[in-house]
């Protein structure tokens, strides 16, 4: 580019500035080739915890793809530590385990999307662009465990009503995997009026996003995973 030339501004999936955060240098090389493959930006790459703290405070990315196993610390408290630090930053949790006590870990430490790592490159990537624009995502691998282990508990078949049933619909639908234009056009309401529910769904239940609210809802047998 010659000297005093203007760089575009990056539109879409290069838009997005991603930060790699795994102990595994092949895992965060490959990472970084498919995703960049695929139009993301990749900013950097931390190779635990402490790294992923220092390298989003100086790069400044949109979203995390952050391991769970790592040295010095792990990726639940790094994601806790990010959530306090940088809350504007997007956490897509990318774990080998299938584990719903690191899922509930992860979702109370503030992660917006929960992946396994046998899920393909354009699942993260899916995932990665919900988060970036607001929503969750949660791996099919994760949701069944979830499952697993609300089924075994016993969810309470009548649970007391905190919630309204419009709510509750709002919920189901955010539940199955609905955006919020989704939930509105399926429900004949405005987009305003879903956020308003789940801002109402968010208090009532002591929730930060919509994944612990579906957590939530789950485990009191207020709407179920398919």
């Amino acid at each position: 580019m010659a000297t005093g030339a203007m760089a575009a501004p990056a539109t879409g999936r290069a838009a997005i500035r991603l930060l790699l955060a795994d102990d595994h240098r092949m895992i965060r090389e490959g990472l970084r080739r498919s995703l960049g493959e695929l139009g993301f930006s990749v900013v950097g790459e931390a190779r635990n915890g402490a790294d992923a703290l220092d390298l989003a405070a100086a790069l400044r990315p949109d979203v995390v793809l952050m391991d769970v196993t790592m040295p010095e610390l792990d990726g639940v408290e790094a994601t806790r530590q990010l959530k306090v630090r940088q809350p504007e930053v997007k956490v897509v949790v990318l774990t080998m385990h299938a584990d719903h006590d690191i899922l509930t870990q992860a979702i109370r430490a503030g992660a917006n999307g929960y992946l396994v790592k046998d899920c393909s490159t354009d699942e993260i990537a899916q995932a990665i662009d919900a988060v970036a624009l607001g929503e969750t995502a949660l791996s099919p691998g994760l949701a069944a465990s979830m499952l697993a282990e609300v089924r075994r508990q016993g969810a309470n078949p009548t649970p007391e009503r905190l919630i309204t049933t419009r709510e509750e619909e709002v919920l189901q639908l955010i539940a199955d995997g609905c955006s919020t234009p989704e939930v509105a056009e399926q429900l004949f309401i405005s987009q305003k009026t879903v956020k308003n529910h789940l801002a109402s769904i968010y208090q009532k239940l002591d929730a930060r996003d919509r994944t612990q609210a579906v957590l939530q809802a789950v485990r009191m047998g207020i709407v179920h995973l398919n």
